[in-house]
């Protein structure tokens, strides 16, 4: 795990009440490594509302997974880098080349700038889902594939599920990040993914960062959640 964050648990802030997303992220910035703002809040509350939670001094992750031709993609990059992230994304599936043009706007802010990093496959998808949209072979041949290109193109990193983790970390070293959803504690419901892990395995198979939300924010007490997540994970996390 990188030494930038204080532990791997980012949690995504799911919510369409502004008030109670900039609570919750003071009740968790003493105890999470970070947050994650996605599209469904980013629509809701824009850059006025990612202020109000960057205020509380929480590393952020802002998954908007842009996808588009390179030119609209290093322009749209440049134009969030303003709100200062800890991560950003693109899609892996958008081409080299535009991830290649993402990274040359990311690298002009220097040795402050955020990780860049590259979206593979969904884990709401699996192996029917895929042969469906006429991709060739299993989840992982894809995933594979497309965080080859994503090193290809100097990304820091990809996203992927937990399933995946073992052979990426395999396949593209020690050095390349994997952020990693899907994750959910033993016995729960996997609810609309379909490719999930524990904590403690997916950080043993070699995750860097955690996405983990639905176990915390609809905890009694979320701060409590994560400190129990924690206490459950291996020494080395």
């Amino acid at each position: 795990m990188s030494k930038l964050f204080r532990n791997p648990i980012f949690c995504g802030l799911d919510t369409h009440d502004l008030d109670e997303a900039e609570r919750l992220a003071k009740t968790l910035v003493p105890v999470v490594g970070g947050l994650k703002i996605g599209l469904e809040f980013f629509y809701a509350f824009g850059r006025s509302g990612y202020e109000r939670i960057a205020d509380t001094g929480v590393p952020i992750f802002l998954d908007l997974k842009l996808h588009d031709i390179p030119n609209t993609v290093a322009g749209g990059i440049r134009s969030l880098l303003s709100l200062q992230p800890a991560i950003m994304n693109v899609h892996a599936s958008g081409g080299v080349e535009m991830m290649k043009r993402a990274r040359d706007v990311v690298e002009e802010e220097g040795d402050g700038r955020p990780w860049l990093i590259g979206v593979t496959l969904l884990t709401s998808l699996d192996a029917g889902d895929i042969a469906r949209l006429g991709v060739e072979g299993s989840p992982s041949d894809q995933v594979r594939r497309l965080a080859a290109a994503a090193q290809e193109a100097g990304l820091d990193g990809v996203v992927c599920s937990p399933q995946e983790v073992e052979v990426l970390r395999q396949d593209c070293g020690s050095d390349f990040k994997l952020i990693v959803p899907g994750i959910r504690m033993k016995g729960e419901s996997a609810d609309d993914q379909k490719r999930v892990m524990t904590p403690s395995d997916a950080l043993v198979h070699g995750a860097d960062i955690l996405v983990i939300s639905r176990p915390i924010i609809r905890a009694a007490d979320p701060a409590a959640a994560v400190e129990n997540i924690l206490a459950d994970l291996p020494p080395a996390a």
